[in-house]
Parts: C-alpha cells; sequence; structure tokens
C-alpha cells in the first residue's frame, strides 16, 4: 500500500466493478432501465447499503465486504447477457475526469497520502469509527481506556452516520493496506459519481454528449465542494454526489405504475440517511416534497397513498440501521461543538456559487471585484437556464438546482457558520452546473460566441478557484504517517502506550490496537505535567516534564526523533527506530524500582549540569544496595532562523564528532540545507505540529567554525508547494537523540556523575 497504484488505481476499479454489479441488481428488482451514467452512482448507493446493514451488529460486521461483493455478483449474473448494456464513453469520461481533477494534488505529489493534514483533523476521527465500525459494528465491548475509545464513546455510541465512510472500509477489506490512504480516493470516487449524475441531468439540455461531458467535469469540482476535498470533507462530497440522483430518479418514481419501480429512489433517499442520519431530511426534502405533490394531483390522496406506502417502507428497510442509531443521535451531544470549529469565520454566501480563486476557501480571494464579477455571470445564467428548462417542462435539472440551493439556504438561515459552510459545499456544483448548461444552450441555439464566452468565463473561474486550491494544499507526511502504521501493526496488543506529541491520526487510528493515549487530546487518564497542569489540545511537552507516576502507566511510549527528547526511564528499552519515531517499552515486572526520576534538562538544552548536593542526596535515597543512574547528554547547538528565501548561518561546534542536522517548525515547499557547502537531504511538503523537528541529515564535523545554508525554493507546479510559508527554526546540530545509553553507578561512586551535562538522574532500589 505504499505505492500510488493500489489507492488510486486498484480501488477505485474494485468500486467501480462493484458498484456496476450492484447497479445491475437493481435495475433487476426494479423492473427500471436505469439511464447508462446513473447505474454506477446508484450501485454504489447500493452496495454502501448492503455495507451499512452488515456492520448493523457485532456478529455481522466482518461480512460486509463480503456482503457487498455477493450483491455485485448477483447483480453481474442475473443482468446476462451482458451485450445488452450499453457503454457510454463519454460518460466514463466525465466520471475520470472528475476523479482525475480531484486525485491530482495527491497523485502529482509523487506520494500516496491525503490532504488537509493539520489543517483539520476531522478525518482522523472519522477512520476511528470507521476501523470499529467494520470490525465490530458499533459495539464498544471489550475496550480499555484510551484515547481512541473516547472518541468511539463520543460518537459511535451515539449514533454517528457512517454512509459515506463505508466504502473506504469494504474497500480496504479487498486491496489490503490501511484505510488511511484510501480515504483521498474514496472523495475522488464519489466526485465521479457526482459527475455522471450531473452528466445524466444535462441529457435533455444538452445533446452533445462530449459537451455534457465536459460541463460534468467542471461542475463536478466546484471551489468549495473541491476545498472540502483538501480538508477530509466526506460527508459533503457523500451528500453532493447523491442529490443529482435524486432528481434524475424522480420523474421516473412519479410514473411508476409498480411499486418495484420505486426501488431506485427509496435506495438514494436511504443513502442520504446512511450519510447524514435525519440530517438528510434538509436535502431531501425539495425533490421528494415535489414527487408527493405531483402524485397527488395526478392521482389524489387516495390514489397517492399506496405508492407512498410502499415508497416509505422500502426505506424504513433499506435505513434500517439509521432507523436503529436515530435514538442514540437525537439525544446525542455530537451538534454541540464550536459554531466557527476550524474556519476563520462565517464564510461568504456567495462562495455556493462555487467560483472561488484563494488558496484557501476560508480566506478572502486576492481578486475581490473579478470574483464577484465571475460569481454574478454564473448567478445570472444560472437563473436563465433554470427558468428557461421549466419554460420547457424540462424538470430535472431545475429540481436539483433550486432544491439543493433551497436546502441551503434553509441550513444557512436556521444554523451555526460550521453547518452552513458545509450546505454551501453540498450545494456548490448547481450553479456552475445550470451556468454550463446556459453556455450549452447559447451555443445550441446558434450563439456560438456568446455560449463560448460564457463557457470560458465560468469554468475559468472554477479552474482557477481549484488550481490555487491545488497550490496550496495541506499534504500529510506520507513517511511519518507509514511509521505510525507500522508501529501500530507490530506493537499490537502492547498496550496502553503513550504519545506525548499532539497526533491526531497516530491515538485515533494507526495505534488504536495500543490502547493509545494522547497527553493533549480526549484524555482517558489525566497525563499530568509535574507541576499538575494538563496539555491544552495540540500542545505538546518533553517526556521529562510529565509527572513520573502519570508516565509509568504506560507501557509503551511512541514518542518523535527530536535532538531534545528525552530518554525514558532507566527501566524502558527502545525496541525499535525509524527516521521519525522510536518505540520505548518497560517490563511488565522489574526486579528493581526507580524511587525518584530526576529530570535535568530545560528550554532547548535536553541535559544540565546537576548540583552535586542533588546527585549526593539521590545516592543515599538508593541506599547501600541501590544504583544511581544517569544519562550523559552533550549540550546541543541551536540557531534562530529567518525562514525565507536564503538563510545562512554560522555555528561554533565545541567537539569533533558526527552531528545530527534538525529544524524545527513546518515546511511547506522545498528545503534544501548545506553545511559547509555539502547537501544533506532536500525536505518537501513535510507540517508538523508544535515543538517537533525535521531531521534534515547528518554529518561528521570537526571542532570549530561550520556555515549552515538553507535554501527554500518558491512555488513551482507541485501540489502544496503554494500558499504562505510557516515560520520554521530553530536549526539544531546534535551528537544525539533519546536513544542514550544508562550509566549506573554504586552511590558510593555517585560523585564521578557530578560536573557532567546529564539528561537526567534516578536513584534506584532494589
Amino acid at each position: 500500500m505504499s505505492t500510488l497504484p493500489v489507492p488510486w488505481l486498484a480501488f477505485p476499479l474494485l468500486l467501480a466493478a462493484l458498484s456496476c454489479g450492484c447497479g445491475l441488481l437493481l435495475e433487476r428488482a426494479s423492473g427500471l432501465r436505469l439511464p447508462r451514467a446513473i447505474v454506477l452512482p446508484c450501485g454504489f448507493a447500493v452496495s454502501i447499503l448492503a455495507a451499512q446493514l452488515a456492520v448493523m451488529t457485532n456478529a455481522t460486521a466482518e461480512l460486509a465486504a463480503p456482503a457487498v461483493v455477493a450483491v455485485a455478483i448477483a447483480g453481474f449474473v442475473l443482468a446476462r447477457p451482458w451485450r445488452r448494456m450499453k457503454f457510454d464513453g463519454w460518460a466514463a469520461g466525465a466520471a475520470i475526469g472528475a476523479f482525475a481533477a480531484y486525485a491530482a494534488p495527491i497523485v502529482l505529489s509523487g506520494r500516496a497520502t491525503f490532504a488537509g493534514y493539520i489543517k483539520l483533523d476531522d478525518d482522523s476521527t472519522l477512520l476511528a469509527l470507521l476501523d470499529r465500525a467494520i470490525e465490530h459494528g458499533r459495539s464498544l465491548a471489550g475496550l480499555e481506556p484510551s484515547t481512541y475509545q473516547r472518541v468511539l464513546d463520543t460518537l459511535l455510541d451515539e449514533g454517528y452516520p457512517l454512509g459515506s465512510l463505508l466504502p473506504i472500509g469494504f474497500g480496504r477489506a479487498i486491496v489490503g493496506g490501511d484505510s488511511m490512504w484510501l480515504y483521498q480516493p474514496a472523495m475522488a470516487f464519489m466526485a465521479a459519481m457526482l459527475a455522471l449524475g450531473l452528466y445524466e441531468l444535462a441529457r435533455p439540455i444538452v445533446p452533445s454528449r462530449w459537451v455534457r461531458a465536459v460541463i460534468a467535469i467542471v461542475a463536478a469540482q466546484s471551489a468549495l465542494l473541491y476545498g472540502y476535498a483538501l480538508w477530509g470533507g466526506v460527508k459533503e462530497l457523500g451528500t453532493a454526489w447523491a442529490l443529482p440522483l435524486i432528481a434524475a430518479l424522480v420523474p421516473a418514481a412519479i410514473r411508476a405504475e409498480r411499486p418495484r419501480a420505486l426501488l431506485p429512489l427509496a435506495v438514494v433517499t436511504a443513502l442520504l440517511f446512511a450519510v447524514l442520519n435525519l440530517g438528510a431530511v434538509v436535502w431531501l426534502a425539495p425533490g421528494l416534497g415535489y414527487a408527493l405533490v405531483l402524485i397527488v394531483r395526478q392521482r389524489g390522496v387516495r390514489g397517492a397513498l399506496v405508492p407512498a406506502g410502499f415508497f416509505a417502507g422500502f426505506v424504513a428497510l433499506l435505513a434500517l440501521p439509521t432507523i436503529v442509531a436515530a435514538p442514540a443521535f437525537l439525544t446525542s451531544n455530537i451538534v454541540s461543538f464550536d459554531p466557527i470549529a476550524n474556519l476563520l469565520g462565517p464564510l461568504d454566501p456567495l462562495q455556493v456559487a462555487g467560483i472561488w480563486p484563494a488558496g484557501d476557501f476560508r480566506l478572502d480571494p486576492g481578486h475581490g471585484a473579478a470574483t464577484r464579477v465571475l460569481v454574478v455571470v454564473a448567478l445570472v445564467a444560472a437563473a436563465a437556464v433554470v427558468a428557461w428548462a421549466l419554460g420547457r417542462r424540462i424538470v430535472e435539472m431545475p429540481l436539483y438546482v433550486t432544491g439543493a440551493l433551497a436546502s441551503a439556504v434553509v441550513l444557512w438561515a436556521a444554523s451555526t457558520p460550521w453547518i452552513e459552510a458545509k450546505a454551501f459545499a453540498t450545494a456548490a456544483p448547481a450553479i456552475p452546473f445550470a451556468a454550463l448548461l446556459g453556455a450549452g444552450v447559447l451555443a445550441r441555439s446558434g450563439r456560438l460566441i456568446e455560449g463560448a464566452v460564457l463557457g470560458v468565463v465560468v469554468a475559468g473561474g472554477v479552474l482557477w478557484s481549484n488550481v490555487l486550491q491545488y497550490h496550496d494544499a495541506w499534504l500529510a507526511p506520507r513517511g511519518q504517517l507509514a511509521e505510525l502504521a507500522t508501529i501500530g501493526e507490530q506493537f499490537a496488543g502492547d498496550a496502553p502506550a503513550l504519545m506525548t506529541e499532539y497526533q491526531s491520526y497516530g491515538v485515533r487510528h494507526f495505534l488504536r490496537r495500543l490502547d493509545p493515549e494522547g497527553a493533549s487530546e480526549l484524555r482517558a487518564r489525566p497525563v499530568a505535567l509535574r507541576d499538575g497542569r494538563l496539555l491544552d489540545k495540540g500542545g505538546y511537552a518533553n517526556l521529562d516534564e510529565f509527572a513520573d507516576d502519570a508516565v509509568r502507566v504506560y507501557r509503551t511510549l511512541v514518542l518523535r526523533r527530536s535532538p531534545l527528547e528525552s530518554r525514558p526511564p532507566s527501566d524502558y528499552r527502545l525496541m525499535w527506530t525509524g527516521d521519525w519515531y522510536e518505540v520505548w517499552q518497560r517490563p511488565v515486572a522489574s526486579a528493581t524500582t526507580i524511587l525518584e526520576h530526576l529530570p535535568l534538562g530545560e528550554a532547548g538544552q535536553p541535559g544540565a549540569v546537576p548540583d552535586c548536593r542533588e546527585v549526593m542526596r539521590l545516592a543515599a535515597l538508593s541506599g547501600p544496595t541501590g544504583r544511581v543512574a544517569a544519562v550523559v547528554r552533550p549540550p546541543t547547538i541551536s540557531a534562530l532562523l529567518a525562514g525565507a528565501g536564503t538563510d545562512r548561518v554560522t555555528v561554533t561546534v565545541p567537539a569533533s564528532g558526527r552531528y545530527g542536522v534538525w529544524v524545527g517548525g513546518s515546511i511547506r515547499d522545498r528545503l534544501e540545507t548545506e553545511v559547509d557547502g555539502q547537501s544533506l537531504n532536500a525536505v518537501r511538503n513535510h507540517l508538523d505540529h508544535f515543538g517537533q523537528y525535521t531531521h534534515v541529515g547528518q554529518m561528521a564535523l570537526a571542532a570549530g567554525s561550520h556555515t549552515v545554508t538553507l535554501r527554500y525554493s518558491g512555488p513551482d507546479l507541485r501540489s502544496g508547494s503554494g500558499g504562505p510559508q510557516f515560520p520554521i527554526g530553530p536549526l539544531i546540530l546534535s551528537t544525539t537523540t533519546a536513544d542514550v545509553p544508562v550509566t549506573t553507578v554504586a552511590p558510593a561512586n555517585a560523585r564521578t556523575l557530578c560536573g557532567k551535562s546529564l539528561d537526567w538522574i534516578e536513584a534506584i532500589g532494589t
């Protein structure tokens, strides 16, 4: 799973195959010939509902993938002979084009990673829910206290909807690897399903298939929705791709003479409940309300009761897991959160138009006047084409556009900025879609120049916005997180474990089988500092800053490699080391006891010279049969950095040795480091939380002065290379990390430790 082909080729092809089979089964069950473009999206909905039924209980949860495969196979078998199936190459092109647009920030980085790192960590929470649900349903039985358990107790047990996550779960069960690397491809696949729905809605208005494909590709990557995909907005995409299907399926449901013909609409309705729980009502009301009104007008109230009853029955059956979870969801505290959360403030409602040329959708665009002109053009064109379509009794496209916008307006008027932003993102494809259809209508009527100009303006606005967002993407450090995945597999069961840095992906996902605790988030235990304080969310502290009894609860310590990190107490042993992490463990039982652990490091230095009186006090405390343990830790060499362009600093090395070179902070662009003209490793796109350092290389240095040069390359064509530079520094040179041997002496010889730079001293009794 370390390479791009599995998550970005095998996984989406698998989803497409499963969706095709499930869509064919839905056709067979409903007795309808679905439009070819929406067989895959409808089948995708079926696959999610099949998996959701499986994860209702602990006993059946692991049957989710087999259930989806069985449904797909049944569809292929019952659809024979396959020669009757027609393939629309332009519809496939629309899906592939939208998928490629959403894949570009990741695939063009050259790493199978994900976007939105540090910017938003909700995906780590959602993966924790998925990890548990795909193996145990909503059962929390057997979980020990941990951050992972706290996440599940807060959300999974309270009915949090799982529909948008389940394709990752059953897909991973088949292709293997870690679900983290499938998160972004799953959203890109949803964008492809959105494009197919839009392609179908455009059919009555734009006969040309290639034009419809282009319109669908551009509209599917509406700027705000694209921006949400770049910070993990799987629920927004999980809702957005279903809305065109509702509009496309409503006319067939209105004409249905047999109850089973209502199944496709019931499937997509149940899907939205699976994605949003009862929040789906707001998005379903326009389409289903329109269908109900027309059926009543055509058949009368009594005549409408039968199809309405069958439809409600189908939805109730298909949405049974949502119904079961609804009471817990309604009484939960899930919706009690910061109304702004990770936004910087309420979004501008104009962003629902899908054009917003800024690298981060939370910020105002640098070209405010041009943005507003583009938005007004899109709004006017969209309104005009909706009116044009209604005048010709074309209802599908207007139903989608007006329904999506009406739902977004309701949420804008009745909820918090956080929910408003999600609603805007979900509805955002509607306006550029309609505006581009307007360009198609103009061209079809012979006004080729006007149509081309309108199409270029609207498409240009969307693509301009997304090029900026592609450029400014916040990409996750693949190598660092891959090490956590390795640790989680290799040390599964060696619980409990502690992480002292803020690393939500570690404690909520990768290390879940170690009952992990994050010292600065969702603690099941206090994990107090020596002064009794607790870290705020996102905080970090050196291991030696924590109270001894707070640390010793944990058998396993997963610590970032750093020139400043203290070595764990003497009874912990280094079990594994990588480029980014070290794993330390202590035995379950020990013949010795640490009577006192005295930390000596201070800010910027892992060690210090102790007061000799303290050394002798600890010697006396250890007793005649005890020992005194200490870690010799040479001082580090540090220098402040300007953090932009080219930085040259001169450092003085007190003694010859092999020195590691470390840089604090986050690196967005390419950072090249030289020591006395000799190049070290180049680092690109490495984002980090507070207090952490990136190792850029090591080399042998003689005592004396040395020049260190750091060059920050400017933005280039790679994703993530744009946006403002993060402050970096300091630069640190050190001969050691926490992997330092422990020196032990008899109490009578403790004075030999005086005058040395030490990480810590311990009194050990027997």
